[in-house]
């Protein structure tokens, strides 16, 4: 997962570089979305992630992943450097489904902390190019990017084969309006979607904003490492603490938590712009913490929710759309962040998680609620 945010870690640098404006450096994220959102939409209309072996896919997947954000260091040209981004996030979106369709076969209980390693493994991954970003040319971003992404081939290869628990699945151009059909399902995926609405633009606009903040209050330390630490470690030990709490006291229940609270930081994290680097930076790992808790637990619900036989092709509807909501908000926020300042811009990301929220409680009210986490709603 580390080709996801290479070029957004070095932003600034390739900006420069290519004479990308503030108001358009959104793009250089929003591609990688626009390819993720393409390659899941068409791998699910065609039932892909349970016709073909999900380690094929991931393999792949991680291959063309890692080719054309290499690809991208030796580029001068921006349409061909965001058409790289573009088949960047065309090839992940063949390498995330499918390992979360693995996990809900492996673990049928304590899937939801199974789920959160899952993702928590996905925000460390994604988050790891800021680790060298300022420290290095921004090109030697993309290669170790991608030479980390490498390294997931062979340990893709190791994994056993499909359980038995994945049914053996032919195409059917039907499988689609049934799941969308299925309430309990749909409001799982709209929890889902409303969670997005935040997640990304938070992701890929919370690092310029906290750069920005460090340079307002006259401090020269370095943004990437303590983004790393904020969105990806904290981050990820969010989706593990939710994992564990979702499978105890439910999934609904600990989504609809998570959303209060990340939504709340939404609305407040920006009047922390130009204070104490310490307060900004508290302020940022509790939104870390928060804003990708409950991602894990929308996958877990609609593998426990969906049809046995398209769980795969559920999972890649419900991140193929919730991937297309957040490049309205990715580009909402580089659009009028200078309008409205860094004090006020995140704002707009809290109604996201108010709706998301919503859904999830009404979720925990239906019959169906009883086939999540083992009867925990």
């Amino acid at each position: 997962m580390a080709t996801w945010f290479s070029a957004t870690s070095v932003i600034v640098q390739m900006a420069a570089a290519y004479g990308i404006t503030p108001q358009n450096q959104g793009w250089i994220t929003a591609a990688v979305q626009l390819g993720f959102v393409t390659g899941a939409i068409a791998s699910s209309i065609v039932a892909l992630p349970d016709v073909v072996d999900p380690r094929t896919l991931m393999r792949i997947g991680i291959f063309v992943a890692a080719i054309a954000n290499v690809l991208i260091a030796f580029t001068h040209s921006v349409p061909l450097a965001l058409a790289l981004r573009f088949l960047t996030g065309a090839g992940l979106s063949i390498v995330y489904p499918p390992a979360v369709k693995l996990l809900s076969a492996w673990f049928a209980r304590e899937r939801g902390l199974a789920t959160g390693i899952l993702i928590g493994a996905l925000t460390v991954g994604s988050f790891s190019p800021h680790l060298l970003s300022g420290a290095v040319d921004w090109r030697a971003v993309m290669l170790g990017s991608s030479a980390l992404a490498i390294i997931g081939i062979p340990i893709i290869s190791l994994l056993p084969t499909s359980p038995a628990a994945l049914p053996p699945t032919k195409f059917d151009i039907t499988a689609v309006p049934r799941i969308l059909k299925d309430r309990a399902t749909l409001l799982a995926d709209c929890g889902y979607w409303g969670h997005m609405w935040e997640l990304y633009a938070a992701w890929a606009w919370a690092p310029v904003f906290f750069a920005a903040s460090l340079q307002a209050a006259g401090s020269h330390a370095r943004a990437g490492p303590l983004i790393f630490v904020a969105f990806g470690l904290v981050g990820a030990l969010g989706c593990i603490v939710a994992g564990a709490l979702a499978d105890r006291f439910g999934r609904a229940a600990v989504s609809a938590g998570a959303m209060m609270v990340s939504g709340t930081l939404s609305l407040s994290i920006g009047l922390t712009f130009g204070m104490a680097p310490w307060l900004v930076f508290t302020g940022l790992m509790l939104w870390g913490f928060s804003v990708i808790a409950d991602s894990a637990q929308f996958s877990a619900a609609v593998t426990e929710l969906a049809e046995s036989a398209y769980v795969g092709t559920a999972l890649t509807l419900q991140m193929g759309i919730g991937f297309l909501i957040t490049l309205v908000t990715i580009w909402l926020i580089g659009a009028t962040r200078l309008v409205l300042g860094w004090q006020h811009v995140f704002a707009l990301l809290a109604l996201g998680p108010a709706l998301g929220a919503w859904a999830m409680i009404a979720l925990r009210r239906r019959p169906e609620a009883v086939k999540m986490a083992r009867g925990r709603r």
